[in-house]
């Protein structure tokens, strides 16, 4: 498994903005955006892949992993 997959990627309507916002909580602030939600998500993973090789090129200690939490589930349940 990739170090990345350790980590939830959301994508989301944003009306605001007006465009999908990709975010990876728990490991970049911001993110990133645009109209097509596959291309948004598609970008965002390599945000992550970078955010990571980052955190490995400054020897630091990558955050908690936040997938593997069933949260999808949980924000179900709330909603």
């Amino acid at each position: 498994m990739k170090d990345s997959a350790r980590y939830i990627k959301i994508v989301e309507w944003s009306e605001e903005d007006q465009c999908y916002v990709g975010s990876a909580p728990g490991l970049i602030f911001g993110g990133c955006h645009g109209d097509d939600e596959k291309i948004v998500f598609e970008e965002l993973c390599q945000v992550v892949e970078e955010a990571i090789n980052l955190y490995r090129k400054d020897n630091k200690p990558l955050p908690p992993a936040t997938s593997g939490h069933d949260l999808a589930n949980h924000l179900q349940s709330v909603a």
